[in-house]
């Protein structure tokens, strides 16, 4: 084994160990014991785990680019509106993020360690521009979304923490105790439950829409001066 292991061996392993044990619980020494390797040869293609993490995020990003809406090769205007390109690519990132277990905390505050990002967001850089937007403009808008879609899986995912299986809930965010809870002194809080962390699903789509209508009334082409 220790003879054929590389790079993506190592990463392959790691992105199916994830949905098992977690990123708390991923480990380098967790991850050799399953290629029946010492620890220490892993060492030779990462460093640490923080270079680890970066190569699975690039490699998470490499398999969702597909639902990214990238326009074939990614390299000029897509089709459709800025705001149908928007929503697909924050959709999609979405679905695939909650497709690993703590999909969101491994992609936040990672690096890319490769290019593959360059074509994606070149393509879209490209939809906004030719729609109207100045390129620093279209530049804060993808952020905006981006950073709301990979913030709210992290919240998402630490209510319904197993892949592929939204009805099985935290015990934390069990909404009636938390109503119980807070009920009496704290009425407009407990309520406020359901729509935080009630149909998240609904509560995405809601929020997208509060995005999209902010984009377009301060940096979109019809944007007041």
């Amino acid at each position: 084994m220790a003879s054929k292991l590389d790079r993506n061996l190592v990463v392959e392993t790691a992105l199916r160990l994830l949905n098992e044990v977690g990123l708390d619980g991923l480990t380098l020494r967790r991850i050799a014991k399953e290629l029946n390797v010492q620890a220490p040869a892993l060492y030779w293609h990462f460093k640490n785990k923080q270079e680890l993490l970066d190569e699975m995020a690039t490699e998470m990003f490499r398999r969702m680019s597909g639902s990214l809406v990238t326009g074939g090769a990614g390299q000029g205007p897509l089709d459709g509106t800025w705001q149908e390109t928007l929503l697909a690519a924050c959709r999609g990132m979405r679905r695939e993020l909650l497709g690993y277990r703590d999909g969101g905390k491994v992609f936040s505050g990672t690096r890319m360690t490769d290019e593959s990002y360059a074509g994606p967001l070149n393509g879209m850089m490209s939809q906004f521009t030719e729609a109207g937007f100045t390129l620093r403009g279209a530049a804060r808008a993808w952020w905006t979304a981006y950073n709301y879609t990979v913030g709210l899986v992290i919240e998402e995912q630490s209510v319904h923490p197993v892949p592929g299986q939204p009805d099985t809930r935290d015990p934390a965010y069990d909404l009636a105790d938390r109503e119980r809870r807070l009920g009496a002194d704290f009425p407009l809080a407990a309520l406020a439950g359901q729509e935080l962390f009630g149909d998240i699903e609904q509560g995405f789509e809601a929020g997208l829409r509060i995005i999209v209508a902010g984009i377009a009334a301060t940096v979109g082409p019809d944007a007041a001066d």
